[in-house]
């Protein structure tokens, strides 16, 4: 009993070595049974991660995470809550690195935001005029405003939910702001300058 303790002290001190990040981020995770549910990751380290979803998995379970932005992790459930869960992820320790610079970008990237973030050189395409497509389907031509590599502000007069899935062009991103006369989107990857270009 002594053992199982100090295992679960230690395993609670190494997850704490790393630093909680407050984050918004969509995924969706495949449980052991491989049924799939979306959720929201609401904060991370290195070391674990919180998910917000209305499907519970159960204690220690093996959970498949793919999150936006950072992609597949790997681990188990410690701890259930109300409405999400929380799990410790198990990876190298090069794959820890390369997530705990991910999550320092993150951080950097919610203290800045769009579509103030100036972290990319903006681009002026020759034709503002663009369609987005929401989640279910329906079409819109909208204007851009503002582009860059990691996102774009368009005037619109549509107003998808905040954290709602939607495409600019061939860009797949989420809505992360309503503007004055539109929204703000991220897109899920950072674009080739080309991409943008060729828009």
């Amino acid at each position: 009993m002594n053992n199982l303790a100090t295992a679960q002290q230690i395993d609670t001190a190494e997850r704490r070595r790393y630093h909680r990040v407050a984050v918004d981020l969509l995924g969706r995770f495949m449980l052991e049974d491989e049924s799939e549910y979306p959720c929201r990751v609401q904060n991370m380290s290195a070391g674990d991660v919180a998910v917000i979803t209305a499907a519970l998995p159960r204690q220690s379970e093996r959970v498949i995470l793919y999150v936006d932005h950072i992609g597949r992790l790997e681990g188990a459930v410690t701890r259930t809550f109300s409405g999400g869960f929380a799990m410790t992820l198990r990876m190298t320790e090069r794959k820890r690195e390369k997530l705990a610079a991910q999550i320092t970008w993150l951080a950097n990237r919610h203290e800045l935001d769009l579509p103030e973030d100036r972290r990319h050189e903006r681009v002026h395409p020759k034709n503002p005029f663009i369609d987005i497509v929401l989640d279910d389907g329906r079409k819109y031509k909208v204007r851009i405003i503002d582009l860059s590599l990691s996102g774009a502000a368009v005037k619109a007069d549509v107003r998808p939910a905040i954290g709602s899935r939607i495409k600019l062009g061939t860009m797949q991103g989420r809505v992360v702001r309503h503007l004055e006369e539109g929204l703000a989107i991220e897109f899920a990857a950072v674009q080739l300058r080309e991409t943008l270009e060729q828009l």
